[in-house]
């Protein structure tokens, strides 16, 4: 298989599509890490907290907002990269072993479909307050929380080019 083909068999559109990977994962007993996020400019930052993130586990899947729900959360101008630019960049590193898009404001629905044995999400979050807490808390899962890299978000990269 091609590199690109590589890359896009990665990227999943619907959560129903990774049925299969998630089925062949469990039988060989890997641990799934799941977190998510918009990662419309993919930085240092989000590099950091990824590959910490994917350490946890065997395999680490990131639910990927679409542009619509980007745009619901973030405002206006917003995403900066389409939805494919962004899931095909994810899918490119690495310690991605998935990307799947959702449509919802939060990933719910994704998370109770993935039934992850670790959830990520940064330490600005308590994690009582973290969505899908009670699924892998049900499951008797972990729930962690990653200190970001100081300096680096995407609002501030997008607020240091307005100033130049």
């Amino acid at each position: 298989m091609k590199k690109l083909e590589l890359i896009n068999s990665m990227i999943f559109e619907e959560k129903e599509d990774i049925k299969f990977w998630l089925g062949n994962w469990r039988f060989y007993q890997k641990k799934i890490v799941f977190t998510n996020g918009c990662f419309d400019i993919l930085h240092r930052g989000h590099i950091d907290y990824l590959a910490k993130a994917a350490d946890l586990g065997d395999i680490l899947i990131v639910g990927l907002n679409t542009d619509e729900s980007v745009s619901e959360i973030k405002g206006s101008g917003r995403p900066i990269q389409d939805q494919k630019s962004r899931a095909m960049i994810l899918s490119a590193l690495h310690f991605v072993d998935a990307v799947v898009l959702f449509n919802e404001g939060t990933p719910y629905d994704l998370i109770k479909f993935v039934k992850p044995d670790f959830l990520v999400k940064g330490s600005d979050y308590q994690p009582t307050d973290i969505v899908g807490y009670d699924i892998v808390k049900e499951k008797n899962g972990s729930i962690v929380t990653i200190d970001f890299l100081e300096g680096f978000s995407t609002s501030g990269i997008i607020d240091r080019c307005k100033k130049t």
